[in-house]
C-alpha cells in the first residue's frame, strides 16, 4: 500500500512525501536503511543497482551510494551527511549528487535536468505495529519539474526494499 502527498513550497520546489506500509519488522527496515549491506539490496530504482555504497551511520557521519543503471552502464552517486538519529525511528540526512570521492557535485554535472539546490534534506520515520513497519519519507526541496520523477523512483526503491 503506498500514499503520495504533495506540498508546494516557495518557487519552483516541491517536497516529497511518501507513505509506505512494509509485511517487515522494524528492525529489517531499519538495517536496509543504516547498513552498507542493506542499502545495497534496495538503492536505486528498479533498472539500478548499487554496486558501491559506503556508511558512516552516526550522527556526523557520511553516506556514499551509487546507482548504476543494469543495462546502459550509467552510474550516478549521491552522498549526505547523517543530521539525526533516534534508533528505529527517525533518521535525517542531507542528500547531494556527487563524485565517486563523495565531493558534492551540482546537479547539471551530474546530468540531471532542472534546478536543483546543492543539498536536499531526507527524512525517514518509522513506526511498528504488529510486525509491520509504517514508513513515512519526505525529501526537500524537490524541483517541481522532476517532482514526478522523484515520486516513482522512491516507489520503485521501496518496492526493493520491500522484497528483501
Amino acid at each position: 500500500m503506498e500514499t503520495t502527498k504533495q506540498k508546494t513550497n516557495t518557487g519552483n520546489y516541491k517536497t516529497v512525501s511518501i507513505q509506505r506500509k512494509f509485511d517487515l519488522p522494524i528492525d529489517k527496515v531499519w538495517s536496509a536503511w543504516t547498513t552498507e549491506d542493506g542499502l545495497k539490496k534496495w538503492w536505486g530504482p528498479k533498472a539500478y543497482s548499487c554496486p558501491v555504497c559506503h556508511v558512516d551511520f552516526k550522527v556526523g557521519g557520511k553516506y556514499l551510494a551509487s546507482m548504476m543503471h543494469k543495462d546502459k552502464g550509467d552510474v550516478l552517486w549521491s552522498t549526505g551527511v547523517y543530521k539525526e538519529i533516534i534508533p528505529q525511528k527517525k533518521i535525517v540526512m542531507t542528500d547531494s549528487f556527487s563524485d565517486s570521492n563523495g565531493n558534492v557535485i551540482s546537479a547539471f554535472d551530474a546530468g540531471m535536468p532542472g534546478v536543483w539546490p546543492q543539498e536536499l534534506i531526507i527524512t525517514v520515520e518509522l513506526k511498528e505495529d504488529h510486525g509491520k513497519t509504517y514508513m513515512t519519507l519526505t525529501q526537500e526541496p524537490m524541483p517541481a519539474e522532476m517532482y514526478d520523477d522523484c515520486i516513482k523512483g522512491w516507489n520503485e526503491c521501496l518496492d526493493k526494499l520491500e522484497e528483501i
